[in-house]
């Protein structure tokens, strides 16, 4: 291999496979050599898999038996800076490398040939018959100079119909191209101006990009209390990024979210920036891939793995509502978005900036022990002012059976509604209730796959599993005893509130926001759009509508159980419910007209809803962060959660306590090993799962304990374990 990272035709090279081995192969360099880092296509077996040249290779086998590389894929190598990120997730996290790069290349068809799409610009001729239509789609393509349309872009900008296209295609004043779809995305131009910032505003912009000119690493928490425009705030930094030349991604916690962001993206930079999220078509998700690799987009808005992309050069990472819990993934690789990006910031040093009402804990006291910069916003923006919170005492409300809307409550809605304005009702549970119950026989119907609850859905007219998306059909009679017309749901979902509602206020205009009830993540930011235009009088709403929405008609929110995150074990149900309350209570009063968030409790005097009322978030977060680090639990701790998994609960038992038992990589580090114990969800699809906790100071090396601690484990028939560093939820 030269100097450069080349390798000649011919020379053993280590391959990084996307399938799950636990080493890099040995191939030869193809014909005409190849770079580190290239994508390549390379045989196993019988296949073609995917694969990343990660070093030279070892040939420590018969040499003969090495075959070549297939194909160098046509896309820009991966950087060493990326190479570097990967191994260090990989060894946070405890993941094998192969899922690892997995989760670098989720775009399909990468060694496929770019495809072909038809394009439209001017041609030569000139009709000889010239209709108002024809000469508003020639005045566009003249307009534009040499910039090429799609049929469906041509026609929506000339406000012509594709027929009308396709007939000066035939005349040859329009030219039919064939032209490669992955194309660089459209110029963001840094320099147009964006909105009058206020004083404060001006100061924490101007001190983000000095802090980006500096060209060093540095993450700084923005905090901002609801409508103070941290948005407006950071879109600045990423216009200082833009001019230096650098890329810049904005990770959000929702993909309902995007639509909004993304107009005010396209305000202030004339252009719309990559959009990478599920939602996003497969060809669209390539053409993402291809060119962040390449440098032709300048700006990625994204869900947490748009992180893996293999950006050219990154220089600025925004996390938008750095508290949410979305942006950890419990699934397959579980990681924390928040934190990776902080990694991948101080590998390729650029910038991070954590964006937040509400920051996690974690985050507060990074920026307390001087680890993080932080900025306050301390006024909304404009002429809005911050909502007057209160509670509801419940206790003393007389409320009918089955209902959850107290009289306090409704009045309330009531005289909105009179104004001309919009009320948004909160509960955080999906479905129209939680529980189904037999009054026959008491029975609650389970899930045959999991020991969880069903909940029902009255509008789909089915029960559902919200652990493994089982369904079933409502049933007439009872499951258990067969008795038929003595199913009673039991608690409120937000389908039962929006029945309740709509008995209340006949008369209104009510929308139901719950990802589970469209079919698509078009068609609920479709509806958030028609909400924020005045289209409906009362929202109904679960967190999802707790996360950066801006409605400006709304001037009350009615916490229908300010209680329910209080309940159980959980070491952050404080900081949670704390943050979901001021960020729901903050969708009131962002425009001109004052809002007022009533929070339904039987627990007034809890200190957390105290907390909430008082505004005091300071006071709050040193009283949570003095009762955590006191127990020596994150961020004052380290924790990792091992799940054991199988079909015989008897074999996952035997494994869990064989596993306690032999504790000693863990017990030099000084750790303390907690259960087995049965998961608070104990079976999911089928699967039996039985908990282990681990518990160090925050010194210790908790990832090379673990990993030498589960070194050993040979696992037998279909028995699994999981490990979770720094778990967010412990069900």
């Amino acid at each position: 291999m030269s100097e450069i990272g080349y390798f000649d035709e011919g020379d053993l090279v280590a391959v990084l496979t996307t399938q799950p081995l636990d080493r890099t192969l040995d191939y030869r360099a193809p014909e005409g050599g190849c770079f580190l880092g290239a994508f390549v296509e390379v045989p196993l077996g019988p296949r073609k898999v995917l694969g990343v040249v990660w070093g030279a290779g070892r040939g420590d086998f018969d040499r003969s038996k090495i075959r070549s590389v297939s194909r160098v894929l046509d896309v820009a190598p991966m950087r060493a800076e990326m190479q570097t990120f990967l191994t260090r997730v990989a060894d946070y996290t405890l993941t094998p490398m192969p899922a690892i790069l997995r989760l670098a290349t989720r775009a399909p068809g990468l060694g496929d040939p770019q495809s072909m799409r038809k394009v439209y610009r001017m041609g030569e001729e000139e009709p000889s018959k010239m209709t108002d239509a024809r000469r508003r789609v020639l005045g566009v393509l003249e307009e534009f100079g040499g910039l090429s349309f799609t049929l469906k872009e041509l026609a929506d900008t000339a406000g012509a119909s594709s027929s009308v296209v396709k007939g000066l295609v035939k005349l040859g004043a329009v030219r039919e191209e064939d032209s490669p779809r992955d194309l660089p995305f459209p110029y963001l131009d840094p320099d147009r101006p964006g909105k009058d910032l206020t004083d404060e505003q001006m100061k924490a912009a101007d001190r983000l990009r000095a802090d980006l000119r500096s060209g060093q690493y540095g993450t700084t928490l923005l905090k901002g209390v609801t409508g103070s425009g941290k948005t407006e705030v950071y879109l600045e930094a990423v216009a200082e990024c833009l001019r230096m030349g650098r890329q810049a991604l904005v990770l959000l916690p929702e993909i309902a979210l995007t639509a909004e962001f993304l107009t005010r993206v396209e305000a202030r930079f004339g252009a719309r920036p990559a959009e990478w999220h599920s939602g996003a078509t497969m060809t669209e998700r390539r053409r993402i891939w291809r060119m962040v690799g390449q440098g032709g987009t300048q700006l990625v808005v994204g869900a947490r793995s748009a992180l893996f992309l293999p950006y050219r050069d990154l220089g600025l990472i925004i996390v938008d509502e750095e508290h949410d819990t979305s942006y950890k993934q419990e699934d397959g690789v579980t990681y924390n978005a928040r934190d990776m990006a902080v990694l991948r910031a101080s590998i390729c040093g650029a910038r991070v900036i954590l964006a937040s009402a509400t920051p996690s804990l974690e985050s507060w006291a990074n920026a307390e022990a001087g680890k993080y910069e932080r900025l306050d916003l301390t006024a909304r923006f404009g002429a809005a002012v911050l909502p007057e919170m209160k509670t509801i005492d419940m206790r003393s409300e007389q409320l009918q059976p089955g209902t959850w809307i107290s009289p306090t409550l409704r009045r309330a809605i009531q005289d909105r509604m009179d104004k001309g304005e919009q009320a948004l009702l909160f509960i955080n549970r999906r479905g129209y209730a939680p529980v189904t119950l037999c009054r026959a026989c008491g029975q609650q119907i389970g899930c045959d796959h999991c020991d969880a609850r069903m909940v029902e859905h009255r509008f789909l007219k089915r029960l559902m599993c919200h652990q493994c998306g089982e369904t079933k059909p409502m049933p007439e009679a009872c499951p258990s005893c067969g008795v038929e017309g003595k199913l009673a749901p039991v608690g409120p979902g937000i389908e039962r509130m929006a029945e309740e509602a709509t008995a209340l206020f006949p008369d209104a205009r009510i929308a139901a926001l719950s990802s589970d009830l469209y079919g698509s993540a078009r068609a609920l930011k479709a509806r958030i759009v028609e909400i924020a235009n005045g289209e409906a009088d009362i929202i109904i709403g679960t967190q999802l509508v707790a996360k950066g929405h801006n409605f400006p008609l709304l001037t009350l929110v009615g916490v229908i159980d300010a209680d329910l995150g209080l309940q159980g074990s959980d070491l952050r149900a404080a900081e949670r419910t704390f943050q979901l309350m001021r960020q729901v209570a903050g969708r009131a009063g962002r425009a001109d007209k004052p809002g007022t968030a009533l929070l339904q409790t039987f627990q007034p005097d809890h200190p957390v809803i105290r907390a909430i009322l008082s505004g005091d978030e300071e006071g709050f977060w040193k009283a949570e962060a003095a009762e955590r680090q006191a127990a020596g639990v994150p961020p004052f701790g380290r924790m990792a959660g091992i799940v054991i998994s199988g079909p015989d609960v008897g074999a996952v038992f035997d494994l869990a306590n064989a596993m306690a038992r032999n504790d000693g990589p863990l017990r030099q580090i000084g750790a303390q090993v907690f259960g087995p114990a049965p998961a608070p969800i104990a079976r999911i699809r089928g699967r039996h799962r039985v908990r282990l906790l681990i518990k160090a100071e925050k010194a210790a090396p908790i990832q090379a304990a673990v990993a030498k601690w589960i070194a050993p484990l040979r696992l037998k028939g279909d028995l699994r374990v999981t490990v979770d560093i720094d778990p967010q939820s412990f069900y």
